[in-house]
């Protein structure tokens, strides 16, 4: 069932369910049908009856002379005996009921059946009654022939066994077009989805004019095939862009080592090279790091082993990495934490993240580097702020995209991954994370649960 084709299904399953309602209209009817002529035929025998007591109260009975008139009805008049005092020629001077029915029925009026009566065509319904006259009480049965009436539910019958096929036969056409032309827009949709492919962006499913669920369903495809489009391309730029800052280390990296080789050179040259071979290395582990990290967050496996962790302890452990280099590059770096201030997470991630703000801060930053806490919602926000330039205003609303600089003519020994990757260990845990310029210098902060 499962393997026919959708309209099949809904065609078999439309057959059904008029079949069904086929089959229940037409029992009613029938049964209506048949109670109605019971209903008649009852009435007419209780009129025939009343107007036979009332010849036989007046003494004007004479039935031996009435049965061509009387045709496939009947009146047989009885005594208490069970003897038949007159009846109608059809039936004779055989009692129509036995003696124990006789003794059974002695008030009201009773009804009985019988599938044959000599004289009588069919089967036949008679009721029975009694009436007075003068100082005897006599037994009245009148009855009628029930062949018309089962004459009339057969011909009826018949007519259902022929109607109602033919009737079910044409609503399951009726049913298959109505399904084949609600499921029109479902397959050129279909078409459609076959054709489009990644040579094509912008190429959409067409939508039906109706408001209804196919169109809903067109727009959803459309809006995955959008959604899809930008994931494709933002891929498409990532691999370009790591291609781009991949080839710029290999290329130095090369570089060096042929200088090398190609004369005789100084020990202290060699040592020159090889150090800078060594910088680039380090650069493209840098980067192949940093890559790893972004595409474990853009696929939801970013590990992390969440769990308090002081503000205090995580950016003053944050300070003292940098401490050298801070003093290398004679700035200061300080620490404001209010005491008590936790939040929950990773805490190696967490220094990675903030490791990098004072990265982009010592780089590019002027003056002392001060990290910080606040607790603001039910929230707590890391920051790292520097005084130098800040950013460009154009740049803030992409600073954290992947591959971009504040100044794109300054390589810096940087590959634009480092806010990228604040990014996406902010988003794992359930955070963010903000850039903005603050008098004089950058702000760089992480949102992050309190626990």
């Amino acid at each position: 069932m499962s393997r026919l084709p959708i309209r099949m299904r809904l065609t078999l399953a439309f057959a059904l369910a008029m079949a069904a309602v086929l089959v229940a209209t037409g029992a009613f009817l029938y049964f209506r049908l048949e109670s109605s002529l019971d209903e008649g035929i009852d009435v007419s025998l209780e009129a025939r009856a009343a107007d036979v007591a009332a010849l036989i109260e007046r003494g004007q009975l004479d039935l031996g002379g009435s049965g061509g008139e009387l045709d496939e009805r009947f009146v047989q008049v009885l005594d208490l005996d069970g003897r038949v005092v007159d009846a109608t020629p059809q039936v004779g001077d055989q009692p129509l009921i036995s003696q124990e029915e006789l003794a059974r029925e002695r008030s009201g009026i009773a009804w009985f059946e019988r599938d044959a009566v000599p004289g009588i065509d069919g089967r036949v319904r008679f009721l029975a009654t009694y009436t007075d006259v003068t100082e005897e009480t006599l037994l009245l049965l009148v009855g009628a022939s029930l062949e018309d009436r089962d004459e009339t539910l057969r011909g009826f019958f018949t007519e259902l066994l022929l109607i109602g096929p033919a009737a079910l036969v044409l609503a399951s056409l009726l049913g298959y077009g109505l399904a084949t032309a609600a499921l029109r827009p479902v397959e050129s949709m279909r078409a459609e989805a076959a054709e489009i492919s990644a040579a094509e962006p912008g190429r959409r499913l067409p939508l039906p004019e109706s408001r209804d669920e196919v169109r809903r369903l067109g727009e959803t495809l459309n809006a995955m095939l959008e959604r899809l489009e930008r994931a494709l391309e933002r891929e498409r730029s990532f691999v370009a862009d790591a291609s781009h800052e991949l080839r710029t280390p290999l290329a130095l990296l090369k570089t060096e080592l042929e200088l090398a080789l190609r004369h005789p050179r100084s020990a202290a040259e060699l040592e020159g090279s090889l150090r800078s071979a060594a910088a680039e290395t380090d650069r493209l582990v840098r980067l192949a790091e940093d890559l790893l990290v972004l595409t474990r967050s853009d696929q939801g496996r970013l590990a992390l082993r969440r769990a308090p962790v002081s503000a205090s302890e995580l950016l003053s452990d944050v300070a003292e990495r940098f401490e050298l280099e801070v003093e290398k590059a004679a700035r200061a770096i300080e620490v404001a934490v209010p005491d008590g201030l936790r939040v929950v997470g990773d805490e190696a991630r967490l220094e990675q993240a903030l490791g990098n703000l004072v990265e982009n801060a010592l780089r590019h930053g002027r003056g002392s580097i001060r990290l910080s806490a606040v607790a603001t919602d039910g929230a707590v926000e890391l920051h790292v702020r520097d005084e130098g330039a800040g950013f460009p205003p154009e740049f803030l609303p992409r600073a954290f995209e992947r591959f971009t600089r504040a100044d794109e003519a300054r390589s810096g020994g940087g590959t634009g991954l480092g806010l990228a990757i604040v990014q996406a260990i902010a988003s794992a845990h359930g955070g963010s994370a903000h850039a903005a310029n603050r008098g004089p210098g950058a702000d760089v902060w992480l949102s992050l649960a309190r626990a």
